[in-house]
């Protein structure tokens, strides 16, 4: 079995997974804002929610992935050497047990998904931790940017800094308060970014 058949047979985890991470980022995030975040998501919002994270900042997407194209580099390089014993270790396999191409192959892929996993995760873990600690610390600090002006569907307009959104709910502080108001999208005409950096220079 080729170690790509080997990869494709743990796909169906992989949503199991992105839900898994995506609510542990989430929930660490908002958790530091005092927020319970699964009263306010659907299980679509968590899953997609690591997506949207990578595809908000590119750089960091493109980190990411020459991390772990250098993981499979290096785990795919050793299975030309599975006879050297530092292999065999760090793939699972005894000294003295003699394995078929096949078995190594399913070996190979297994330590291959375990290391992506754990960056994945980590990586994740520290957008949540990070994020949220930073946003936290600029709320206490009073030093948020205030470059959003939403309009309700009453007519009545605030300025804001917008913290998150979801499917569902806008998170956002408006300027005066340290308290963070959640509002329902429907309840909501339209958003204007009234401060856009990157047209804006």
């Amino acid at each position: 079995m080729k170690m790509s058949e080997e990869l494709q047979k743990y796909l169906p985890f992989g949503y199991l997974y992105l839900v898994v991470m995506g609510l542990f980022k989430e929930s660490i995030f908002f958790y530091q804002l005092g927020i319970n975040i699964l009263k306010y998501s659907s299980v679509m919002d968590i899953l997609i929610s690591p997506v949207a994270d990578l595809a908000s900042h590119p750089i960091v997407f493109v980190g990411l992935l020459i991390v772990i194209l250098i993981i499979y580099l290096i785990i795919n390089k050793v299975t030309k050497r599975h006879d050297k014993v530092w292999v065999r270790k760090l793939i699972g396999i005894a000294e003295n047990n003699t394995i078929t191409a096949e078995e190594i192959n399913s070996k190979i892929a297994n330590t291959l998904l375990k290391y992506i996993a754990i960056v994945i995760f980590a990586f994740f873990m520290g957008i949540g931790i990070g994020g949220g600690n930073k946003i936290a610390n600029k709320i206490k600090d009073n030093t948020l940017t205030f470059d959003y002006k939403i309009t309700f569907n009453s007519g009545e307009s605030e300025n804001i800094s917008m913290i998150s959104s979801n499917s569902l709910y806008y998170f956002y502080l408006t300027q005066g308060q340290k308290s963070i108001k959640i509002s329902p999208i429907a309840s909501v005409k339209y958003l204007e970014l009234s401060n856009n950096k990157k047209l804006d220079k």
